[in-house]
């Protein structure tokens, strides 16, 4: 069958009238206004092909053949036949009706391809001659070199392709767009998003003009957003056939072209529509004297997740002190539910048994470990933080004169938490689910508590580096003396270690040509156990081996404190990227990079001994090598508090497995986005072998507002007033940048840079990353470290001249600036930024015209233990605001 009209095709009959013919034919069935038109089917583009001998031709068809085969289609002759059905069928629409003539694949309008513009589409034709042409002129788009590469980019080939023509009756639109019935910018479900602009759409889908934007919130029949462009084209038809484009007339250019009662009509069409097909659809349309009338639907095949309004207010849930310090800048996104449950008895629990150690007898009261907006803070009453000022002399005096009983906890502590993480890795037992997750819990426990340590190593490496940078700068530097930096660089730190020990992995990689080129190659399954084509299965065996040991001793090290985001122990692709740079012929050898540094070290160190006087000597030396011991500390130990991840995430994913078994959440690790007491009453269920809730649009909605919540930048302090503003200049991130091209932070790490920006949200960008481009990240802790030997400079929202980025960035003498924080809004991936060290400013792409914001090493080279243990930083910065509010109560 040759020719079907419209109405008698519907959503079954895809092989016959390709993907736009079958879902007009639907709609219209549907009854919604379509214009009147027929098909051509496949069986027709079938006889033609047939008839020209192109079959064998098609089959193995590259980009390179479309000139010629495109001639072939131009040149062949219809049958006879079929070309008296087309003309019967097109002059039973009308004497010389103009027609829209669309090319409808076989592989088009698909729930997952939707091959948009694949394929050509011809307006406002007009008689039986350019009709049978224009058919033709469909049947080739089909193989143009556009058509072919969009095929083999999908691993799509020829097969039974084929295409149908649909022939519809142009209507004289005033009017037209495109219209998707869910926001692909945000994937809510919940809003329309309708672009429009005078005349024929074709200028729409074109791009050929900016169109006026109207987001509709079909829930509650409200416009939400109106944006008007300025239309200065539009495209019309031709008298006799053709379209031409002309400039709108200023009238109506900067008009909208939907009243609020027209585009909600429109938006009430698309949702009609959108129910019949059951998912978001794109549709296209046009206005034809005030009533709408559809040209296309088909399923929206990229639809973003679904992401959560942003949130603009910070609303306190009770009153008290509240600051983004600590543990917190392990954790820079929003929390997963369920660890924000699990953290929120712990990290208090920890803090309190720390403080007990410390104070004992001493009741610090109230401090908590709520969200606000998804983000962790630290809460203290006035009470608490009254008390929590009252130790802090004491806790000054141990990290200034109890040094190694600080380092010898730490150490207790370490060994401690090594154990525990061990004793609950127990994901492959016949634990009951509520077990696994009370092993969980104790897990989270283990790190909450291990943090404390972490949380006096920190303050006493920092003050430790700071008295010496003080002394030395003030007092002992010459003109032409290195930076009080370079006496405490090329010692081993855990960041340090592993990234040779990737280096030495990936020197044996190079050795094996043949597991070389497989894991050089992001498409080859680096974790396979079945040797690649073409690799000896013995050197593959022995690769495995060799990443599982990279991996057991290293693959803890942490992004994000939260279990739901994974670590290299099960998800090793950002390892895998740094070792495929480590292969390199000119990647830098790690262990020359530090015996340089070592012995630029060493000599300063001889030279400024030499030339100081027996006390001083004594007295520099001690201050100098207590400097040099703690630094490391600091490193090793903020790398160990990953390693209750690797368990913990085998517990998710074994409780996970069986919720979805169950038939509770869709993926393992949804079982994050429960709340504790959800969780548990999930486990209770599995356990008695009862029906588990269904909670996957539960865990859909949690995500969806997670990803809403991500996009905002948390203050770091609450409540914002003057008393506590007054301190902002202490905390991890400058958040008010003064306007113009230059940002400042904090000077981390001298030098200055000038290169392309790559920004970071995560190890799942870590691929992306290239040799030679800024690091940009909210903030990067130890698992970064092996982004730094390809980066040529690092900036960050959160950090310090003590943080993890400022240091790991000296060991390897690349420019850093750290506590830019509008860093990862307003920089860009690709934006050519020069970062200045030493200055701690970066300055953005400008036409020349700009203003500077404030710079200068005096201003930002702030020497404050940024990393006091959680209180002692709150401590200082609420002096104020607590003494204001009891002068207030009294």
């Amino acid at each position: 069958m040759n020719i079907r009209n419209l109405t008698s095709v519907s959503a079954d009959d895809l092989g016959l009238a390709g993907g736009k013919g079958a879902n007009l034919g639907e709609l219209l069935r549907a009854g919604f206004d379509v214009p009147a038109g027929f098909v051509v089917t496949t069986d027709a583009y079938r006889d033609f092909v047939a008839g020209l001998d192109l079959a064998d031709r098609l089959a193995d068809a590259t980009p390179a053949d479309s000139d010629s085969l495109a001639a072939a289609f131009a040149a062949g002759s219809l049958p006879a036949a079929l070309g008296e059905e087309i003309a019967a069928a097109y002059t039973g629409l009308g004497r010389d009706v103009a027609v829209a003539v669309r090319s409808s694949a076989t592989a088009e309008d698909l729930a997952d391809a939707s091959f948009a513009g694949q394929q050509d589409t011809f307006l406002n034709i007009v008689g039986t001659p350019a009709v049978l042409d224009a058919v033709k002129a469909c049947w080739a788009s089909l193989w143009t070199q556009r058509a072919i590469s969009y095929r083999a980019e999908r691993g799509l080939g020829a097969g039974d392709l084929a295409l149908a023509v649909v022939v519809q009756e142009m209507v004289p639109a005033t009017a037209a767009g495109v219209m998707f019935t869910a926001n692909p910018a945000n994937g809510r479900p919940s809003e329309t998003v309708i672009t429009a602009a005078w005349g024929l759409g074709e200028a729409v889908v074109s791009g050929e003009v900016d169109t006026d934007t109207v987001v509709v919130d079909t829930d509650c029949g409200t416009i939400l957003s109106a944006a008007i462009a300025d239309k200065a084209v539009r495209t019309d038809p031709l008298p006799g056939g053709g379209t031409a484009t002309s400039p709108t007339v200023s009238e109506v250019r900067l008009e909208p072209v939907l009243d609020v009662p027209d585009a909600l009509r429109l938006a009430g069409i698309g949702s009609a529509i959108e129910a019949h097909f059951g998912r978001p659809m794109d549709i296209e349309w046009a206005m034809v004297g005030g009533d709408f009338t559809i040209l296309q639907a088909r399923p929206i095949t990229a639809l973003a997740a679904r992401v959560g309004p942003v949130p603009e207010d910070w609303p306190v849930p009770d009153k008290g002190l509240y600051f983004r310090a600590s543990i917190v800048e392990q954790l820079p996104d929003p929390l997963s539910t369920l660890f924000a449950d699990l953290m929120a008895p712990s990290v208090p629990a920890g803090l309190n048994r720390m403080l007990a150690e410390f104070a004992p007898g001493t009741d610090f009261g109230d401090i908590g470990f709520p969200t606000i907006n998804g983000y962790a803070f630290y809460r203290y009453s006035l009470a608490s933080m009254g008390r929590m000022i009252g130790l802090t002399p004491q806790l000054a005096k141990l990290l200034y004169g109890n040094a190694g009983w600080v380092e010898d906890r730490w150490r207790t502590r370490l060994a401690e938490y090594r154990e525990a993480a061990k004793a609950n890795d127990v994901a492959g037992s016949e634990l009951s689910a509520t077990e696994l997750l009370a092993v969980l819990g104790r897990l989270v426990d283990a790190v909450t508590y291990y943090y404390t340590a972490v949380q006096t190593i920190i303050p006493l490496a920092a003050t430790a580096e700071l008295t010496w940078a003080a002394v030395y700068d003030k007092l002992l530097r010459r003109p032409d003396d290195p930076s009080a930096e370079v006496f405490l660089l090329g010692y081993d730190a855990e960041p340090i270690r592993a990234e040779r020990d990737l280096y030495d992995l990936a020197q044996w990689v190079r050795s094996r040509p043949d597991v070389a080129g497989a894991v050089a190659d992001p498409a080859v399954d680096a974790r396979s156990a079945e040797a690649p084509d073409g690799v000896d299965p013995a050197a593959w065996a022995e690769w495995q081996r060799l990443l599982d040991a990279h991996l057991a001793e290293h693959g803890h090290t942490l992004y994000n404190l939260d279990f739901v985001n994974p670590v290299a122990a099960d998800d090793p692709a950002p390892i895998l990227q740094a070792l495929r740079f480590a292969m390199r012929p000119d990647a830098p050898d790690p262990r020359e990079r530090q015996r340089r540094a070592a012995a630029a070290r060493e000599d300063a160190t001889a030279r400024l001994i030499t030339r100081l006087d027996g006390w001083r000597r004594e007295r520099v030396r001690k201050l100098l090598e207590r400097a040099q011991h703690t630094g490391p500390l600091r490193e090793d130990a903020l790398s160990a508090m990953g390693l209750y991840l690797p368990p913990a995430r085998r517990i998710l994913r074994e409780l996970g497995s069986r919720l979805v078994a169950a038939g509770a959440v869709d993926e393992p690790l949804d079982l994050c986005w429960l709340h504790l007491a959800e969780a548990r009453a999930a486990a209770s269920a599995l356990d008695a072998g009862s029906p588990v809730a269904d909670l996957r649009d539960v865990v859909a909605d949690r995500r969806a507002e997670a990803r809403g919540e991500a996009l905002a930048k948390p203050p770091q302090y609450l409540p914002r007033n003057a008393a506590m503003d007054a301190f902002a200049w202490m905390y991890p991130a400058r958040q008010d940048q003064a306007s113009g091209s230059v940002l400042t932070g904090t000077a981390g790490s001298g030098g200055v840079v000038t290169a392309p920006a790559r920004v970071l949200g995560g190890p799942a960008d870590f691929a992306a990353f290239q040799p030679g481009e800024i690091l940009v990240a909210s903030i990067t802790t130890p698992a970064y470290t092996p982004l730094f030997a390809m980066a040529a400079g690092v900036v960050t929202y959160i950090g310090g001249v003590l943080s993890h980025g400022s240091i790991v960035a000296r060991e390897y003498g690349i420019p850093a600036v750290l506590g830019v924080g509008v860093a990862t809004r307003t920089i860009h991936t690709g934006d050519l930024i020069t970062v200045d060290g030493a200055a701690g400013t970066v300055r953005l792409p400008t036409d020349g015209s700009d203003t500077d914001g404030d710079s200068g090493p005096e201003q930002r080279r702030n020497w404050v233990p940024l990393a006091l243990a959680a209180g002692v930083v709150a401590a200082v910065a609420a002096r104020a605001w607590y003494r204001r509010s009891r002068r207030r109560a009294r």
